[in-house]
């Protein structure tokens, strides 16, 4: 393979990379952040896989990711998540994130307490022709739970 070939594929790559990550950042921005949930049909693929153990049973595709969105955006109306460090390679985007709200509607059987959280996690999502196909997030439940008093807090060293 000539020299020009190899730049001239690292580069598309990078610009894939990039087209990626404004996916993925759309759907924080838009989804989380803005409340617009039509943006799910655009954003998140029909057939779209949740790897969270967290989601088992609950319905798949975009439909499934819409439930979980509007349950958290429900019990956190305030709801604002922001992207800390993201990287790309491939069809895969990784970022890190920290979300804040108050909570002031059910979640999974906790009434409201009016109590404000803060939750960091990450997820890696695969991206395909620009929508959401697979996701896999890991984000601190049993601190927010801690938070909203539903479990006792962990006691200090």
């Amino acid at each position: 393979m000539a020299l020009g070939s190899v730049a001239k594929s690292h580069n598309q790559g990078a610009h894939m990379s990039e087209e990626n990550k404004a996916v993925a950042r759309r759907f924080i921005e838009e989804v989380w952040n803005n409340g617009n949930l039509d943006a799910i049909d655009e954003l998140i693929a029909e057939n779209h896989v949740d790897h969270d153990p967290a989601q088992a049973g609950s319905p798949g595709g975009s439909q499934g990711v819409r439930a979980f969105v509007e349950m958290y955006r429900t019990a956190y109306p305030d709801t604002r998540l922001a992207i800390g460090e993201m990287t790309a390679e491939g069809d895969l985007v990784a970022m890190t994130w920290t979300a804040t709200g108050t909570h002031q509607g059910e979640l999974m059987g906790i009434a409201p307490t009016g109590r404000s959280v803060t939750v960091t996690g990450m997820g890696v999502d695969r991206i395909s022709r620009g929508q959401i196909v697979e996701s896999w997030a890991n984000y601190d439940a049993l601190g927010m739970l801690a938070q909203l008093g539903a479990i006792p807090a962990p006691a200090s060293a």
